[in-house]
């Protein structure tokens, strides 16, 4: 668990649901008023967020009891992923649902969850992280190139233009 100035990072828990859920219910419809209905605009349930919890690690930046921001680490490949788009490598991690809520975003703590991301990761062991994101204003591709991610391919899925990015550990 990292422990700053800004917010604690830590495992979620069962409890953390309704508020996950809230997160990126709020997140989605920030970005929809900003950028127009897209499939970022869909409502999470907390029945969502548990499933979740058990299919995958997710993770939760802490501002005392407030939850601020999220992301998922799983081992297992999304759909949406294309892996002849990506590095060779032996314990690839994805991650998904990055989420910050809006009114902490442009502070930081999108960079600092893929620190602590890249930390777990590194503790896993994997020697790999793997995302998609958007290929639209509404997408965080511009944090994951600023934060030294690789893109890797720009593909469609389901007629969804998706970026791919990389961060290895070799």
């Amino acid at each position: 668990m990292l422990r700053s100035k800004r917010f604690n990072f830590e495992l979620a828990i069962p409890d953390d649901a309704a508020s996950l859920a809230a997160l990126h219910t709020a997140v989605a419809k920030h970005l929809t008023g900003l950028r127009g209905h897209g499939p970022w605009s869909a409502e999470t349930s907390e029945k969502s967020a548990l499933y979740a919890m058990r299919t995958s690690k997710v993770f939760v930046a802490r501002q005392g009891t407030e939850i601020i921001g999220t992301l998922r680490l799983a081992t297992k490949k999304p759909w949406a992923i294309d892996t002849d788009c990506f590095s060779t490598c032996r314990r690839p991690l994805y991650l998904l649902a990055m989420a910050v809520a809006p009114g902490k975003q442009r502070r930081g703590i999108g960079r600092l969850c893929l620190e602590e991301a890249k930390r777990v990761a590194k503790d896993w062991p994997a020697d790999a992280i793997r995302l998609d994101a958007y290929d639209a204003k509404a997408g965080g591709g511009g944090l994951y190139a600023r934060c030294g991610w690789k893109e890797r391919g720009r593909v469609s899925y389901k007629g969804v233009p998706l970026i791919y990015y990389e961060f290895l550990f070799t």
